[in-house]
C-alpha cells in the first residue's frame, strides 16, 4: 500500500516511515500542510495520515480542502490533541478515524489497514435505488425524483449503507463499523449528527420521509411508514 505521512515532527515521522516500510510498503512524508494538499491532490494514496498541527496549514483545514477537491483517500488523524470535541471535530472534517500521541505503531498499522480493507466496487451493485431514492455509486451521485441531492464523502458512505441494507435496521454499532471502521464505540453523537444531516437532504425537501429512527436499535431506510 501507498501512503502520504503529513507530520511536522521529524522524529515521529521517522518512526512511523521505517514501521511502514519495514511492513512492505511505500510511503511519502510532508512536513507542511499546504505542500501536503498539494500532494494529495495529484498523487493517488491508499491511505493519508495527518498531523493536526502543522505549519503552513493545518490539519484540520488540509482534510477538509481535500475533500472539497473530491479526493477520497482515507485518513487517519495522529495528533496529541485527543479530547471528545477534538476527535470530534476530526471526524466531522473527513477524517476516517483518529489515533491520538503517544502511540503504538502496532495500532497505527491495525487502523491503517482497517482503513484499506474495502469491498471491491465491482463485486457489488453500483447502481443503488430505494424507492425514489438513486445512488450511483461510481459517478458518486445521489438523487430523489430527478432532483441532485449534494452530500459530503461521509454522507454519501452512510447513504449507501442504508440503502445496501434494503430496508434492513442498522444499529449504531454497525454504522460505526461500516463506515467510519471503528470496532469500539468512540462516545460521540458522530453517528446521530451524520444521520440528521443526512435526513435534512434527503428527506426535508419533500413530502414522504425515508429515513426512520427505530427507538432504541437502530436506523433503516423505509417508504411505507
Amino acid at each position: 500500500m501507498r501512503f502520504l505521512v503529513i507530520e511536522d515532527d521529524q522524529k515521529t515521522s521517522e518512526y512511523i516511515l521505517r514501521g511502514l516500510c519495514e511492513a512492505g510498503h511505500v510511503c511519502d512524508v510532508i512536513e507542511d500542510g499546504r505542500d501536503a494538499l498539494f500532494q494529495a491532490s495529484r498523487e493517488p494514496y491508499d491511505v493519508m495520515i495527518v498531523d493536526r498541527m502543522l505549519p503552513g496549514l493545518d490539519g484540520l483545514s488540509l482534510v477538509k480542502a481535500v475533500r472539497a477537491a473530491k479526493v477520497k483517500t482515507p485518513v487517519l488523524f495522529l495528533t496529541a490533541v485527543g479530547g471528545v470535541d477534538d476527535r470530534v471535530e476530526g471526524l466531522e472534517a473527513g477524517g476516517d478515524d483518529y489515533l491520538t500521541k503517544p502511540f503504538a505503531f502496532s495500532e497505527l498499522l491495525a487502523r491503517v489497514n482497517a482503513l484499506c480493507r474495502r469491498p471491491p466496487v465491482q463485486d457489488q451493485k453500483t447502481l443503488l435505488r430505494f424507492a425514489d431514492l438513486e445512488m450511483d455509486v461510481v459517478k458518486r451521485q445521489v438523487s430523489r425524483r430527478g432532483q441532485t441531492i449534494d452530500l459530503q464523502p461521509r454522507e454519501f458512505t452512510l447513504l449507501e449503507v442504508l440503502m445496501r441494507a434494503e430496508g434492513r435496521v442498522l444499529t449504531r454499532t454497525m454504522l460505526l463499523e461500516r463506515v467510519w471502521d471503528f470496532h469500539f464505540d468512540p462516545k460521540t453523537s458522530v453517528v446521530e449528527t451524520h444521520i440528521s444531516r443526512l435526513r435534512a437532504k434527503i428527506d426535508k425537501p419533500f413530502d414522504a420521509p425515508l429515513l426512520h429512527t427505530v427507538r432504541n436499535i437502530g436506523y433503516r431506510l423505509d417508504a411505507r411508514l
